[in-house]
């Protein structure tokens, strides 16, 4: 996987091409339309489903919190609270998702947002030499290895997927 240049042009590639991490960019067409941006995705991008994640933001009593999560699954908000050491975890709103990171919802990235947040990524990331998250906007993916995105968000792995119902 070689370096992009920082021309790519969102606040995620700035950040990685500035942090000297090695990612891939893989744009798709966006269909707005799309009931999951993550499956629309992996679908496009001929990925199997398990290795794209999805930025969740949650907000507990010690701030907003990030979970990055297989879109195959869901965001557990107790193992993510557990994660942080705080005593629950609810979803956050979607306006001060974006307020916060920068991103639009569809495309937060967890990479390069606004304000940092503590980040915990599903140790199932651990499972795949490279992962593919969002690049800061709707129809572009961001491909790299688990561990560079944990470099990259200053994040921890915990298990904070669930299954779908």
């Amino acid at each position: 996987m070689a370096k992009q240049k920082a021309s790519a042009g969102t606040p995620a590639t700035v950040a990685l091409t500035a942090a000297g991490l090695p990612f891939a960019l893989h744009p798709y067409e966006h269909d707005p339309a799309a009931a999951s941006y993550g499956l629309e995705a992996a679908e496009a991008l001929g990925v199997e489903p398990d290795r794209v994640f999805k930025t969740l933001l949650a907000d507990t009593e010690l701030g907003l919190v990030v979970g990055v999560v297989p879109v195959t699954g869901l965001l557990d908000l107790k193992a993510l609270a557990a994660a942080v050491g705080a005593k629950r975890a609810t979803m956050a709103d979607p306006a001060v998702a974006e307020r916060r990171t920068g991103y639009v919802v569809g495309g937060i990235s967890p990479i390069g947002q606004k304000t940092r947040h503590v980040t915990v990524v599903d140790e199932t990331a651990q499972l795949f030499e490279t992962v593919f998250v969002s690049g800061g906007k709707r129809g572009l993916d961001i491909e790299l290895a688990p561990d560079d995105l944990l470099r990259a968000t200053d994040g921890t792995y915990a298990a904070i997927a669930k299954e779908t119902a």
